[in-house]
């Protein structure tokens, strides 16, 4: 054995007792078939396999930095019509220098191709459901379904934290906000709850009800949070708009959290008078009609107050909707179509 090999070898003994690799300089980072190794830059397109003549493509970017690091994974456009988050991720792929980069950024401009490309709202337009209601997803179900599990696989599974970027979707007048969602783990709560003070949205729901079931998890990002993975879901963003400041403010966010996990330099910023949410309920459309919002986004409250009517096809008023508590209007539907059994309006009560 030569002295280089002999080298090798007793490096690598050493890295295997500590549970490291050798590999860590020159590892290759895939999701799917985009492929970077380190200090590269690639984008392409992970395939959804096809079924029933059925398929798509979520196209996505890796920087895979020069140096070690947290792999953190930004989703956008899990509702194709919610448009901030999902400008944000294509500035930041220009922002970012994989040279200064620590750890590696995974940037899924368009989880929900389908939605984006037909401009509707909520749900696949070829199966009718909604991408962030099918996690873990199934590789042999609907269109919807094999979309969330490609994600579950190359993109969950693979990462280290993850942030799920929303806004409100086209019906949606909502003011900025996150989810913190709260685990069965302490440490994971620390670092979640890091996490959505550093992204700076100031109201922030304290979410304790999202399922524990690993087999319907329902959620993006709380399908992160029951593999393991800190996760938030952040919502900036309002009416199917492309405001410069939501776009900004997604931006600003991402950032902010890449600092706290220090794969850039600077220090993160995070919200210094955070409004948390500790109680929240969304409200329903009893019946299909027009809806008639007597609030706007970001309105207070009170227990019992009428929200908004729903006038049925014929003009004449069928439901009055009140607040279930008093709290802040987080969003409002600010388009007239009231779907049975869709949100019109969700209220947050302010923890004292």
């Amino acid at each position: 054995m030569t002295r280089s090999r002999r080298s090798c070898f007793f490096a690598g003994a050493i890295l295997a007792a500590l549970g490291l690799s050798m590999t860590l300089v020159a590892q290759e980072f895939s999701v799917g078939p985009v492929k970077a190794r380190r200090g590269e830059i690639q984008s392409g397109a992970v395939p959804v396999p096809e079924k029933d003549g059925l398929s798509t493509f979520i196209p996505v970017t890796v920087i895979h930095g020069a140096k070690e690091g947290k792999i953190l994974a930004l989703v956008a456009g899990t509702h194709g019509a919610e448009y901030p988050p999902i400008l944000a991720l294509y500035r930041l792929k220009t922002a970012i220098d994989p040279q200064k980069l620590s750890g590696t950024l995974v940037l899924v401009y368009i989880a929900n191709l389908p939605s984006f490309q037909k401009r509707t709202v909520y749900y696949n337009p070829y199966d009718f459901k909604n991408l962030n209601r099918v996690f873990p997803g199934d590789p042999k179900g609907t269109l919807s379904q094999r979309m969330a599990y490609v994600l579950t696989e190359e993109v969950i599974k693979k990462c280290d934290a993850l942030i799920d970027m929303h806004c409100g979707d086209a019906n949606e007048a909502l003011i900025p906000y996150s989810y913190w969602m709260i685990s069965d783990k302490k440490a994971m709560d620390d670092q979640t709850r890091a996490m959505a003070l550093a992204f700076g949205l100031r109201h922030i729901i304290i979410d304790t009800g999202r399922t524990k079931d690993l087999a319907d998890s329902k959620y993006l990002g709380n399908t992160a949070i029951l593999r393991g993975k800190p996760a938030i879901t952040t919502e900036a963003g309002f009416l199917g708009r492309s405001d410069e400041d939501d776009i900004l403010r997604n931006i600003k966010g991402a950032l902010s959290v890449m600092r706290l996990f220090k794969m850039i330099e600077g220090r993160s910023d995070p919200v210094q008078d955070p409004v948390w949410i500790d109680q929240y309920e969304v409200v329903n459309s009893p019946v299909d009609g027009l809806f008639y919002p007597k609030v706007e986004m970001g309105a207070m409250v009170t227990e019992g107050q009428v929200v908004g009517v729903v006038k049925d096809y014929l003009g004449d008023q069928k439901e009055e909707l009140k607040a279930p508590f008093g709290g802040i209007i987080l969003y409002i539907v600010g388009t007239p179509p009231a779907n049975k059994g869709e949100p019109l309006y969700e209220v947050g009560r302010i923890k004292r």
